[in-house]
């Protein structure tokens, strides 16, 4: 009887990131990051976001070769799976992206475009896509305006723009500007009507939603 190892879930390699990143950062590092979550949860940032049953702000957005994308011109063929992440540099974002452009025929078979948000600038919206060979739009975001529209700006505060930047990640080389703004991690199931038909957003962004959860939400338009 043959046995056949399944890939490891999202949660599993989100879980396996979190590990790896507890040994590898510095403690106060990780214990300043840490905080800042905590301080993002007390603040009910999350809150904010947009929900189900509200409309998707339109936007145009260029892509990985500048190409401008537009959110109702994806919704002109189906629906859209909308997903805001942090960067190139964020680990458990390119975790989720992973996980996702894996999934990405079992989106398409509702019919559904998966579209990938960042504030980083294009150059490094095009490492991303090239990378990690993802075979969706992965769309720069600059000044996260959309993000703004969404409910998903926010301050990551001094303490952690200072510690970013002592482990090597420079969020004003990253996204072209000081602003020291990134968005909560949020994933959006927009109908063709443009209405938000599902959305979770995320205080803490080492949590992400299971492609399974976003097929079964598509499933259901």
């Amino acid at each position: 009887m043959s046995t056949h190892t399944l890939p490891p879930s999202l949660q599993q390699e989100l879980a396996a990131t979190a590990q790896h990143l507890a040994s590898a950062l510095p403690p106060a590092a990780s214990q300043t990051i840490d905080a800042g979550i905590a301080a993002v949860q007390a603040a009910g940032l999350a809150g904010r976001g947009l929900r189900a049953g509200q409309t998707a702000p339109d936007f145009t957005l260029p892509d990985a070769t500048g190409r401008p994308v537009r959110l109702t011109e994806l919704l002109q063929a189906g629906p859209a799976v909308l997903v805001f992440y942090r960067g190139n540099w964020c680990p458990y974002c390119n975790v989720q992206l992973r996980a996702y452009n894996q999934a990405l025929s079992q989106f398409q078979q509702h019919g559904a475009t998966l579209v990938a948000v960042s504030p980083q600038t294009p150059e490094l919206t095009q490492l991303t896509a090239e990378e990690k060979d993802l075979h969706f739009p992965v769309l720069s975001d600059a000044s996260n305006a959309v993000a703004r529209q969404y409910g998903l700006a926010y301050q990551v505060g001094g303490a952690v723009y200072d510690t970013l930047h002592g482990v090597g990640i420079d969020l004003a080389a990253h996204n072209g500007d000081a602003s020291g703004e990134l968005p909560l991690t949020g994933t959006f199931v927009i109908a063709r009507d443009g209405q938000i038909a599902w959305a979770t957003v995320e205080a803490d962004f080492k949590q992400r939603p299971d492609p399974a959860l976003i097929v079964e939400a598509l499933a259901q338009l």
